[in-house]
């Protein structure tokens, strides 16, 4: 039996129902799929995913007592068992066709997970996930809310994101002490914004910095040309805008320094 481990924040889902939920809240069309499932542990979420017909599966997976597990019990697909950190795995190198990404992610990397998908975003069509409900709601929320901040506003310019249903930490083991929720990234057709990305993300992230601030206030580290400071958007706070209102502003900045900051 594999034993959940602390420090790779591992809680087994152990209700089968809500496995066979999750796997079926993927988007899959009738041809090929290019499927990797995050974080397998025991297979509760890939007993379901082998059943999928037209399904292409891989697994990614750190822990070697689970990968040993996996092999044993799941030997159809020893060659397709990647052992290692998904955050340092690249991958537009996977596969030649968009791949579809599910697991139930460790609470304790799950931003990072995001990150690194955004990094992909082109190549990863779609995500289906568990994970702590805090980071469900900041990644599902609409501005004017207070869980809104960076990450939403980051994966909402890529993403269009559905909040799929609850889950109660008695269905774990061992148990965690929050809520669950199980979240689906689906690509938009934003292809490129209209601005420099990297500057997009270094406006998006200095508005929350301090996030109690006005934007005049909190982007002052950016040395905002003069016509830029009089513009009324600044008079709100960076919760209050939308992924829209942040590529605008964006370019505005740039059109306004006559060159990316």
């Amino acid at each position: 039996m594999v034993r959940p481990k602390k420090f790779l924040g591992q809680h087994f889902l152990k209700d089968l129902s809500i496995a066979s939920k999750i796997v079926e809240a993927l988007a899959l069309h009738d041809q090929s799929n290019f499927v990797l499932e995050i974080g397998p542990g025991t297979g509760v979420l890939t007993q379901f995913l082998v059943k999928k017909e037209n399904v292409d599966l891989y697994l990614s997976e750190i822990d070697r007592e689970s990968v040993a597990y996996l092999k044993e019990h799941y030997p159809q697909l020893s060659s397709k068992i990647i052992e290692g950190d998904f955050l340092e795995l690249d991958i537009n190198h996977l596969s030649d066709s968009p791949i579809n990404i599910i697991g139930n992610f460790p609470y304790n990397i799950s931003s990072q997970i995001f990150f690194h998908v955004l990094a992909h975003r082109d190549k990863v069509n779609q995500v289906v996930c568990m994970l702590q409900k805090e980071v469900a709601d900041r990644i599902a929320e609409k501005e004017g809310s207070k869980t809104y901040g960076i990450l939403s506003v980051l994966l909402q310019t890529y993403y269009d994101i559905q909040y799929l249903f609850k889950v109660s930490p008695g269905v774990f083991f061992p148990p965690p002490k929050v809520m669950s929720a199980v979240i689906r990234l689906q690509r938009n057709n934003r292809l490129r914004l209209e601005c420099d990305e990297k500057f997009f993300v270094k406006v998006v992230k200095q508005g929350f910095q301090n996030r109690r601030k006005t934007l005049r206030n909190a982007l002052k580290p950016l040395n905002l040309p003069a016509q830029i400071l009089s513009l009324s958007i600044l008079d709100l706070r960076a919760e209050q805008l939308s992924v829209e209102d942040f590529i605008s502003l964006t370019v505005q900045i740039e059109k306004a320094s006559g060159a990316v900051c």
